[in-house]
């Protein structure tokens, strides 16, 4: 049976790494949410049919640092006019060149990212009220 266990210290780089990543770009990174189905790998394109339906922007930098293996970005300012009308499912997180760094689940508990409502209108506002990413302990 596989065994890979590592240290706090590691843990905290990993999930540093993506803050540095987000913030690489010449200005500050976006989150861009989106409803219908989370592509298979980051890596992928956006699925035929996908609506944008919100983008926020993060601070620069994004996050005051790792604790514990856990990145908590800093307040996000709210998108005050949502792009189009739908259900949010996951979000895309880009640096500010629009490189992707990661996807991630939304939702308005147990999720990566917690919005304030998933049934996004095209006009209303947007608001991320958590998100953090953990590189889990072992």
């Amino acid at each position: 049976m596989a065994n890979f266990r590592i240290t706090d210290l590691t843990r905290n780089q990993l999930v540093q790494q993506i803050q540095i990543d987000i913030d690489a770009g010449a200005g500050p990174g976006t989150i861009k949410i989106y409803d219908g189905a989370q592509p298979a790998d980051a890596d992928d394109s956006l699925p035929s049919g996908t609506t944008l339906l919100a983008q926020l922007t993060f601070n620069d930098p994004s996050a005051p640092g790792a604790a514990a293996g856990v990145l908590t970005f800093s307040a996000i300012t709210e998108d005050s006019s949502a792009d189009d009308t739908g259900t949010a499912t996951w979000a895309r997180i880009e640096d500010s060149d629009g490189n992707t760094i990661f996807d991630c689940d939304v939702g308005i508990a147990a999720a990566t990212i917690i919005l304030n409502s998933v049934a996004i209108v095209i006009g209303g506002p947007v608001d991320i009220t958590s998100f953090t990413v953990t590189v889990p302990a072992g």
